[in-house]
């Protein structure tokens, strides 16, 4: 299959065999050709050359409709869901159970809590409105809508990204339930791990090309689909960290914070060049206690203090302007203006920084652009390409120079590598030590516990909106914090 986009070839001939009741993951760096792929057999994108074959007969999938008429359904890494509607709406959007002109609201709410219960979520309502559901749960409505078509091959692009250990095994168990039931699955992800968990074969991209197709997961060495994916052999993911002297200063201090609903009594202090990790499971509070320290969330008790200063509740300007900086989990729809240049959304947070007389000074924009893509290594090195255009690892890079230019001293990342390739983590894990090595404080949420750990010097358990403990990342390992968030959410 070949398919090119103005000139731009994004698939350079990829083949790939789907056998029903398998597994099938696909591996590739963010810009390999995976979208392309999947929108291609989802009728999304028509292919320019090559065939596709559906039960061994050659077809033609020219529109999303036609796909499902078939059998594919597909659930995308960006959530698809319309967040005025219930999730019961959600689910059958397109394909309304009706009868005599008339929408059968009960009959939707009944199959839907099956569904639910399926995913290992019966505790959500179908009446429920999808806006006010946590990014897991608007995942799990779009899993739910995949599963109320009569399919033959189900497509699950990152699927696992935005949930929790106890989630992903959830998962994994309706995914073996389908497979048992002779439905294909095609599951792509970054997660090398889960490959060895749920996986069968696997087709790896590079390029836009096939650089290994069916591979058998047992018989493929980790080390070998590295290489496949990223043409090296990626060590060491996870850099040495640079020991934080202990007079550093406190530059972020947080005291019985409380957000009503959400946490409470939260206190730690991170110091110039340490890095502070929460772990928890998803809904543990961690997003909310990042968002109140920056002031998108207006605390309802408790104090942030920057450099021993005081930050004003519920104000983002006042926590900018005392060098705190976020990168919201969903960096997309809450931290990027996609359509604009990197330039632009690299300056976003200093414009005053870059004007003269009132007006924007673009040249100087542009040019302080430069220097940070040059040195956070982000391409294409063109302020002017537009941040859609970019993949996620160099999307997240985007948001690290916006909080670069603007003199940042506290960072709060939050879930920085979600949606990133192996290489392109290396690289982000590699340039958040550069930045506490050069003095800022960093906070990290993640919902991979190895990356809280191989990142982080100090480490919160937070459970059910509380932190249980506060110890070295040194003085514990995945196991023993899955243990203690575990226990704590059932406390």
């Amino acid at each position: 299959m070949t398919k090119s986009f103005a000139g731009v070839r994004a698939l350079r001939g990829v083949d790939l065999q789907v056998m029903p009741g398998e597994v099938h993951c696909i591996l590739g760096q963010n810009g390999a050709g995976k979208s392309t792929l999947i929108k291609t057999l989802a009728g999304v994108h028509r292919p320019d050359e090559g065939e596709i074959r559906w039960g061994g007969e050659p077809t033609e999938i020219p529109t999303p409709e036609a796909a499902i008429e078939l059998g594919i359904a597909t659930m995308y890494q960006e959530l698809d869901v319309v967040d005025g509607l219930t999730i019961a709406e959600n689910i059958f959007l397109g394909h309304e159970l009706a009868r005599g002109g008339f929408t059968r609201r009960s009959e939707a709410a009944r199959q839907t809590r099956e569904l639910l219960r399926r995913l290992g979520h019966g505790d959500l309502s179908p009446h429920a409105e999808v806006g006010r559901l946590s990014a897991a749960n608007k995942q799990i409505v779009s899993m739910a809508r995949a599963l109320s078509h009569d399919v033959k091959l189900i497509i699950m692009d990152e699927p696992s990204a935005v949930l929790d250990t106890e989630e992903v095994r959830n998962l994994f168990g309706v995914v073996r339930e389908l497979t048992a039931a002779g439905i294909a699955v095609v599951y792509i992800t970054h997660r090398l791990e889960e490959i060895r968990q749920i996986g069968d074969r696997i087709t790896v991209l590079k390029d836009g090309r096939s650089m290994a197709s069916g591979l058998s997961v047992a018989d493929t060495p980790t080390s070998d689909l590295i290489r496949l994916m990223t043409g090296r052999s990626v060590e060491n993911v996870f850099p040495p960290a640079t020991p934080v002297p202990h007079d550093a200063p406190v530059v972020l201090e947080v005291e019985d914070l409380a957000l009503d609903g959400a946490f409470e009594g939260v206190s730690f202090s991170v110091r110039a060049g340490e890095i502070v990790g929460l772990a928890g499971l998803v809904g543990s509070g961690r997003s909310e206690i990042l968002e109140t320290v920056y002031g998108a969330r207006r605390a309802t008790a408790g104090a942030v203090r920057v450099a021993g200063r005081p930050l004003k509740r519920g104000s983002v300007a006042a926590a900018v302007r005392a060098g705190v900086g976020l990168s919201p989990e969903e960096r997309k729809s809450q931290g990027l203006v996609l359509a604009e240049p990197i330039y632009v959304n690299v300056t976003l947070s200093s414009l005053s920084r870059h004007a003269r007389s009132g007006f924007l000074d673009e040249r100087a924009e542009r040019e302080a652009t430069r220097e940070q893509m040059a040195a956070l290594e982000l391409r294409p090195a063109d302020p002017d390409r537009p941040a859609l255009t970019l993949s996620g690892g160099n999307q997240q890079k985007i948001l690290l120079a916006r909080w670069l230019v603007h003199g940042t001293r506290v960072l709060l990342l939050d879930e920085p590598t979600r949606g990133v390739d192996v290489g392109a983590r290396a690289e982000i894990y590699a340039l958040i030590r550069r930045l506490a090595a050069a003095g800022n404080a960093i906070v990290i949420v993640s919902s991979e516990i190895e990356e809280v750990l191989g990142l982080a010097d100090t480490v919160l358990l937070v459970a059910d909106g509380r932190v249980l403990r506060t110890l070295p990342a040194s003085e514990i390992d995945e196991h023993g914090v899955l243990d203690l968030v575990m226990k704590g959410t059932a406390a």
